[in-house]
């Protein structure tokens, strides 16, 4: 009985197809090469991976089946895993089935035979290509972020971000100033408001743009507003259409802003009149408008006062 169970396990032992198949069956590339770095077999993940069949890859070593400042990446490390024998796992490349470059784990260790002669090493490979895409492109979003944001905060006019939750995720000092000492004493304790309830920042008019152009997905919103001694153009636009809205307050009291923007809405009346020359009647009245609200709003400029 004892014979017959020995017996059993030997067969199993020395059945290579089963093994074979084993890791076959395994999703992971697995490849084992021995003391000579000569490839003796691998599995079925492994030949998708490198688009070389097992057959035509035995016999071979790395420098037949990679670039050379691949290959020699292998047989170093190769040897240093033969000199300090036990796991050895790092991050490199290797040249896939569709000739691209991909980033890769290695994660390897020795063989012995029945002696405890080292005569090969087997190793496993995980493809992190897009992993490692993933992270650069994180990092590239953080380093955009951070210079946004040093932007954001150079910028005289007042400027404040909002996501979809009408949450603050970032505003400038310019736009705290503009809102008031009780803003500005949140802006301090909290950096650039972020997480803030929009509403409890803004009056009710500007909230109500910011919600309309959130629910709309519209491009932008624009208008005059009194608020706290100071006459106020708000603009609000889409940043990220129902996700993202920004909105740029700037203080028409100030002189050098109220030229601006005289120039600003003047060069827009003089663009409606070269689009729409045509129809230069209908234009006459509709510039005329536009000009009575330019002058008005010129004057109010200088003679307003706070809305009740």
């Amino acid at each position: 009985m004892i014979y017959e169970e020995k017996k059993s396990k030997k067969t199993l032992v020395d059945d290579t197809d089963l093994y074979q198949r084993v890791i076959d069956a395994l999703p992971i590339p697995i490849f084992y090469r021995d003391q000579n770095g000569v490839y003796q077999t691998c599995n079925a993940a492994h030949e998708k991976l490198i688009g070389i069949a097992r057959e035509q890859l035995v016999g071979k070593t790395v420098f037949d089946v990679q670039p050379q400042e691949i290959a020699e990446i292998y047989a170093r490390r190769d040897n240093e895993l033969f000199e300090s024998p036990g796991d050895q796992i790092y991050e490199t490349r290797i040249k896939s089935s569709d000739g691209t470059l991909r980033d890769v784990v290695f994660q390897k260790a020795v063989i012995r035979n029945e002696t405890g002669e080292i005569i090969g090493i087997v190793g496993s490979i995980f493809d992190i290509t897009e992993r490692k895409k993933s992270e650069a492109k994180l990092e590239r979003a953080k380093e955009s972020m951070i210079i946004s944001s040093h932007m954001l905060h150079k910028i005289r006019a007042g400027i404040i971000i909002i996501n979809a939750d009408f949450k603050v995720i970032d505003s400038n000092e310019s736009f705290a100033q503009l809102m008031g000492e009780d803003i500005i004493e949140l802006f301090e304790t909290i950096p650039g408001l972020k997480g803030a309830d929009v509403s409890e920042l803004v009056p009710d008019v500007i909230f109500k743009m910011i919600s309309n152009i959130m629910s709309t997905g519209e491009n932008n919103l624009e208008r005059d507003l009194k608020y706290k001694n100071k006459l106020l153009h708000i603009s609000v636009v889409t940043i990220y259409k129902q996700r993202v809205v920004g909105a740029v307050i700037r203080d028409m009291s100030a002189p050098v802003l109220v030229r601006d923007e005289i120039i600003s809405r003047a060069q827009r009346v003089n663009k409606q009149n070269i689009d729409t020359v045509q129809k230069i009647a209908y234009l006459m009245g509709e510039n005329a408008a536009q000009t009575e609200e330019l002058i008005n709003s010129i004057i109010e400029s200088y003679r307003y006062s706070d809305d009740e």
